[in-house]
């Protein structure tokens, strides 16, 4: 196999970012993901939201709740009230989708499981072996 192809991350790592640009621990990510031979697919979430359907998955395949893909210090959090412990998943996941600010990043997606990369070095985990 060449070296093109051991890079190529369909065949080879297939890997998926949510990534904001701008924010550090985000870049931080997906630098140490194409230093370990990846290139991703990245998702700008801000961009194209996930559904709410891709976030259940999301978070259930992290072992999270709602709740837990937050950001609590994003205006939408207090301006909607969404520290009330009264509202459902349903309604946690409505907000992050109506408001993809909310969602707390990076999240990624690889063959070794999906994580929070907060730390940013967390996502050494799922890089290949």
């Amino acid at each position: 196999m060449d070296a093109m192809t051991a890079r190529t991350p369909t065949t080879a790592y297939p890997m998926t970012i949510y990534h904001k640009p701008n924010c550090s621990t985000s870049r931080n990510v997906l630098g140490l993901i194409r230093e370990s031979g990846v290139e991703p697919e990245i998702v700008l979430y801000l961009e194209t939201p996930p559904s709410k359907k891709k976030l259940r998955e999301l978070a259930k395949a992290m072992g999270l709740g709602a709740r837990d893909l937050l950001r609590t210090k994003e205006a939408p959090y207090e301006e909607l009230k969404l520290a009330n412990e009264k509202l459902s998943e349903d309604q946690l996941f409505d907000a992050i989708v109506e408001n993809p600010i909310l969602l707390q990043r990076p999240i990624v997606v690889s063959p070794r499981g999906t994580l929070m990369c907060r730390p940013w070095e967390r996502v050494r985990e799922i890089l290949p072996a």
